[in-house]
């Protein structure tokens, strides 16, 4: 058994505890991060090697966020000496996504954009097929995760902090008297902590239980909802477009984000995760929803393949309709579709949900060192306000 103690102690080595690993060590702090298997372990949500950077959004708060989150980004990229997000571009189509309301955001913030009839976007895009007007910004990427999550762990012990794996977390339990918290593992471990950020993605709502969190606090969290997601890979049909250009600076495709009345998905390079070969595609939200990552199997929903690969007929002629690698991936949602960064005493929790939270992580590690160091109180779009999912 082992018995250490820090000022911070983190749970979970993802991007969002990485990130928050990283700005606290900065800081000189005592930090101690808990990882139930490896940082961006594939039981997790931040795994391999492609997630969208992307500044389109329908609320101008979270556009905000990514222009905010950026210069993060381009100071991991320069103390860790690697590329992290690869340019791409992206195009958003589909009416019910909207590319005339979120050209609007982005011409508000001033970030660069165009918008382009179906038979233009057709023209200059001819590997993909559009049923709307379409917009463009070419300031979208593919972020590397895995990458990401090791440099900003690896920064972060080079100041200092330690990185604990295969220690899973079972319990947080306020010490006698108040003074600080006791996390225990499932071996019977124990590390002490004055502040404890909890950033365990899918893992989180199995752990919520065994938090000694304040009763009010508690009752606020939200119904988080687990979902495991299925995605594919599809081979490029032009021998060019087999993405070896991303070694020389840029990607062979765009992203892109479709969202119609009857499906709705997402897509971008696939990186190693696709030996450079092939095009990431799945649907939004498409997945089986599961009580937490503890559930998940695994297994590849044959209906969503089959919803998945009608839309590569109908959307992506640029594609053969055969994937050649398909994998699964958690999504964990609120019923708002927020982030949740808030905090209760010493414990934070830090689930930045809904699928979204990748192209944020170096802002969220500052917005969570803010907050515990107590200069900055939780955002309110951020707070644990009991919200439920209405089930029909």
């Amino acid at each position: 058994m082992t018995s250490e103690s820090a000022t911070y102690v983190i749970i979970g080595a993802g991007l969002s505890g990485a990130a928050t690993a990283w700005r606290l060590a900065q800081t000189g702090a005592e930090v101690i991060v808990l990882e139930r298997d490896i940082p961006a372990s594939a039981q997790g949500s931040s795994h391999g090697s492609a997630r969208i950077f992307r500044y389109a959004y329908p609320d101008a708060f979270y556009t905000d966020l990514v222009v905010r989150s950026k210069p993060g980004w381009d100071e991991l990229e320069a103390a860790s000496g690697k590329r992290l997000i690869t340019p791409s571009g992206a195009l958003d189509f589909g009416a019910v996504r909207d590319p005339r309301g979120l050209a609007a955001v982005l011409e508000a913030a001033d970030i660069e954009h165009e918008l382009i009839s179906a038979v233009s976007a057709e023209a200059r895009w001819p590997q993909l097929r559009f049923d709307t007007e379409v917009l463009w910004h070419p300031g979208a990427g593919v972020l590397d995760a895995e990458a990401s999550v090791k440099a900003m762990l690896d920064l972060a012990q080079g100041a200092g902090a330690q990185v604990y794996i295969g220690w899973e977390a079972a319990q947080v339990r306020v010490k006698p008297g108040g003074a600080g918290y006791v996390v225990s593992s499932t071996r019977g471990d124990t590390v002490h902590a004055e502040q404890v950020i909890v950033a365990a993605g899918g893992w989180l709502p199995a752990l919520l239980g065994d938090l000694d969190l304040p009763t009010g606090f508690a009752d606020a969290m939200p119904q988080f909802e687990v979902r495991q997601e299925n995605a594919y890979h599809f081979p490029y049909r032009d021998i060019l477009h087999r993405g070896e250009t991303a070694a020389y600076g840029s990607t062979s495709w765009p992203t892109f984000i479709y969202k119609g009345e009857e499906m709705q998905t997402y897509s971008l390079p696939g990186g190693r995760d696709a030996g450079f070969r092939g095009q990431k595609i799945a649907e939004y939200n498409g997945g089986r929803a599961i009580r937490s990552a503890r559930d998940q199997d695994g297994q590849i929903d044959p209906a969503n393949r089959d919803r998945i690969v009608q839309f590569v007929r109908d959307f992506t002629p640029g594609l053969i309709p055969e994937s050649y690698e398909e994998t699964t991936c958690l999504f964990t949602n609120v019923p708002g579709e927020d982030m949740i960064i808030d905090r209760a005493e010493g414990i934070t929790i830090l689930s930045p949900c809904s699928g979204q939270g990748a192209k944020f992580a170096p802002l969220l590690g500052e917005l969570v060192a803010d907050l515990v160091a107590g200069s900055q109180v939780p955002h309110e779009r951020f707070r644990a306000t009991g919200q439920r999912f209405a089930r029909v």
